[in-house]
């Protein structure tokens, strides 16, 4: 295999390269629309939860459930589920626009509940000194849980982008482009191990590189 390697690799150099631009793409543009949709919601759970500066137990308790059938859905499945949708939205059910709406879908529960957790951890001593100086729930919100808890929302997106990479690749199963179509199309399909192997490689290599982004900004913060 390591002999047919490099050959392999060079010889379809265009279209990984390609698929990789088209997961850079896949990941960025959905993981902004999860973050956008996925983070007010989380604090919206978080300040609706039981004992909290806006309990509210009907609203945490719709929203909470939608969150939850979401995310309790496999992502192959929400991805056949949901062509009206798609189309509505995007125009199209296959390539990278086709892959983004069944992706932000996936996503934006997965970010809420993580920055949901993520901000629990923000001392509510600090919280209830707030609010004995007058600040509103808003100003609350805004000056104290999201300020304090920022470092705390970086590590959440940072999981949340991870995982949404694995959901990219698995966008390829439905012609969704990307380094998952690839895999399938040049790898699995041709019976070329190598270039399986050389795609892992390269999903391994963002992940770490979003990873460790993640945690240079999480210390930073944290200093």
């Amino acid at each position: 295999m390591l002999q047919q390697l490099i050959p392999n690799v060079i010889e379809y150099s265009p279209e990984l390269l390609k698929a990789l631009k088209e997961t850079l793409i896949m990941v960025s543009i959905s993981g902004l629309f999860a973050a956008l949709i996925g983070i007010p919601v989380g604090v919206i759970l978080l300040v609706t939860s039981e004992g909290h500066i806006l309990k509210n137990r009907m609203i945490y308790s719709i929203i909470s459930k939608i969150v939850n059938s979401l995310r309790s859905i496999p992502f192959v499945i929400l991805i056949a589920a949901i062509p009206g949708i798609t189309r509505m939205l995007a125009g199209t059910t296959i390539g990278i626009k086709g892959a983004i709406v069944p992706l932000v879908i996936a996503s934006f529960p997965f970010v809420a509940r993580q920055i949901e957790v993520a901000l629990l951890k923000v001392d509510m001593g600090v919280i209830e000194a707030y609010q004995a100086m007058g600040f509103s729930p808003f100003g609350i919100i805004f000056k104290v849980i999201l300020v304090e808890g920022l470092k705390n929302i970086v590590l959440a997106l940072t999981i949340s982008l991870i995982s949404l990479i694995g959901f990219s690749a698995i966008t390829g199963t439905v012609g969704g482009g990307g380094l998952g179509d690839f895999a399938i199309r040049y790898g699995y399909q041709y019976f070329k191990t190598d270039i399986m192997v050389v795609t892992i490689i390269i999903i391994l290599l963002i992940v770490y590189v979003i990873q460790g982004v993640g945690d240079f900004i999480y210390k930073k913060l944290s200093h």
